[in-house]
This record gives structure tokens, C-alpha cells and sequence, in this order.
């Protein structure tokens, strides 16, 4: 598998240190990116993380405006000029930084969620809550999903 799926928790050693989960190393490493590749999530107190294709969507992103434009700019400044590249050790730890343990809350212990080509490192008792938001939003619109596919005339096409 080439994405990155699932929930893991894992502690902060004495050392300010952390394992990347063994299956998100493993996406990594098909990658080939040597390190993990992380910036504060815009709207979310979680740290997004990744490699080459998460690199990939964002330059695909930034390459929708034009050069020097504004909007290019703000996005350059807000995911490159945030981020950072985290090398992991023999071990697949990495050492998180104070802005990264800063913006997501982080005490002694980190969760890390997989969302496909990224995956996020929040605290995890903030992940729980956001997980139920979204759980409850996910299910709302798969209701409203529901009943627009069983309306008369939901499926035709003109």
C-alpha cells in the first residue's frame, strides 16, 4: 500500500523522541523520501506530514496561480515557509520540534492519522474530538446523500 491509513499513538521518550508508525515508515520509504516533510495544518491544531507525493500535491496547488502573484505567495509562505524536514533516525524516530509540539498541543504522547497521500500528528485526546465532529459531519452528509439518490428523478440524466 502507497497511502497512509490508520490511527496509531505512540510517547515522547525522555529524549524528545517519537516512532514513526512502522506501516507510515514503510509508505515512506516506497516514496523515497528520505526524512518526513511536515508544516502546521492551516486549520487544524495538527501538524501535516509526508513525503514526495504530499510535496507533489503541493506544488501542484501553487502551480494553479500565477509567478509572484499574491495568492501564490501566501500559499508558498504558509505551507514552505512553516515547514520542516524531520530526519528519522536507524530506528524510525524523529525528534519533534517545539513549533510542531506548540501547534498541535503536544504533552508527552502523539497521535498520528493516516489521510491518504498525508498524515497528520495531533495531541490525541484533540484528534478524539475532531474525529467525532467529523464522524458526525460524515454521517449527516451521507443522509442527505441517501435521500438525493432516492428522490424521483435523482439518477436520471438529461
Amino acid at each position: 500500500m502507497d497511502r497512509f491509513v490508520g490511527q496509531f499513538t505512540a510517547r515522547l521518550d525522555s529524549k524528545g523522541r517519537v516512532s514513526i508508525p512502522a506501516p507510515f515508515r514503510a509508505v515512506l520509504a516506497r516514496d523515497g523520501f528520505e526524512g518526513l516533510y511536515c508544516y502546521p495544518s492551516l486549520d487544524r491544531p495538527a501538524v501535516d506530514a509526508g513525503g514526495h507525493a504530499l510535496l507533489g500535491e503541493i506544488e501542484q496547488l501553487i502551480a494553479r496561480f500565477p509567478p509572484y502573484s499574491d495568492e501564490r505567495e501566501e500559499f508558498l509562505v504558509a505551507l514552505y515557509g512553516t515547514s520542516e524536514t524531520l530526519r528519522l533516525d536507524g530506528e524510525g524516530r524523529v525528534v519533534l520540534t517545539e513549533m510542531i509540539k506548540a501547534h498541535a498541543g503536544i504533552g508527552d504522547t502523539v497521535g498520528f492519522v493516516g489521510l491518504g497521500q498525508k498524515f497528520q500528528i495531533w495531541e490525541p485526546n484533540g484528534f478524539r474530538a475532531h474525529l467525532a465532529k467529523a464522524t458526525a459531519t460524515v454521517r449527516e452528509m451521507t443522509k442527505r446523500l441517501g435521500s438525493e439518490r432516492g428522490a424521483p428523478g435523482a439518477g436520471a440524466r438529461e
